[in-house]
């Protein structure tokens, strides 16, 4: 969980000075915000439960890039707008979802983490559905962009409902609401689901990266690694 917000988080940050509109670079920073805040939360808690001594910021500076553990849709390029708000809304609709499931877990602190982060997640998906809804319904133009975004961002969403014994929960579960949401939405910007279902996997494993990780790393992890002692 920690991997993935701090993956997106880090791809939305390029957007700071670059966006459409003010309000769009505005809104963007504020969501990769968001999600670095979340990172803190739970890879304090994978720290903790580690035993070694590892913080936060120790495992996102600090990894390479075969340990980290996230989905590959994250890791994928901006592009443009479309595409970025297209791989949001895939994301935001599993992420939601994810997290309503675990803030009802055993474990109290998955469960504060995923309680207190549900409610940045919602207003996350809201916005970044109704912005599919009006670019998918908008000019031809902006139909064709979405429509291109989601038949390249598709087969990274099977991913997200892979169960594997780091799971906390059985991810197959979410995949009925989250194809329900997906539906709707798709309905309403006149978009059409691919038709394959294949799908790219390794990610959340960290069996298989896409070549985009260790660039986003290499930017990211770039000044701790060169000054590992310094305090910020």
């Amino acid at each position: 969980m920690g991997d993935n917000t701090l993956v997106l988080g880090q791809r939305l940050s390029e957007w700071c000075g670059h966006g459409p509109a003010p309000e769009e670079d505005i809104a963007l920073a504020n969501i990769a915000l968001d999600l670095i805040g979340q990172t803190r939360l739970w890879l304090d808690l994978a720290g903790n439960r580690e035993g070694l001594g590892r913080d936060s910021d120790m495992l996102a500076y600090h990894r390479n890039p075969w340990d980290f553990k996230n989905l590959l849709l994250v890791e994928q390029p901006n592009r443009d707008f479309g595409v970025t708000m297209m791989r949001q809304f895939l994301f935001d609709t599993w992420h939601l979802e994810t997290l309503r499931i675990l803030s009802h877990h055993t474990d109290k602190d998955v469960r504060g983490i995923a309680q207190k982060s549900s409610k940045e997640v919602t207003y996350h998906r809201a916005r970044s559905t109704n912005i599919v809804i009006a670019l998918g319904d908008g000019t031809e133009k902006s139909q064709l962009r979405m429509q291109s975004a989601l038949n390249r961002l598709y087969p990274y969403v099977g991913e997200m409902f892979m169960t594997d014994k780091d799971d906390l929960i059985d991810m197959a579960a979410l995949r009925p609401r989250f194809d329900a949401h997906l539906s709707a939405t798709l309905n309403k910007a006149t978009l059409t689901k691919p038709e394959s279902e294949f799908y790219h996997k390794g990610g959340k494993t960290g069996t298989q990266h896409s070549e985009h990780l260790s660039h986003i790393l290499a930017t990211m992890q770039s000044l701790p690694r060169s000054y590992p002692e310094a305090k910020w």
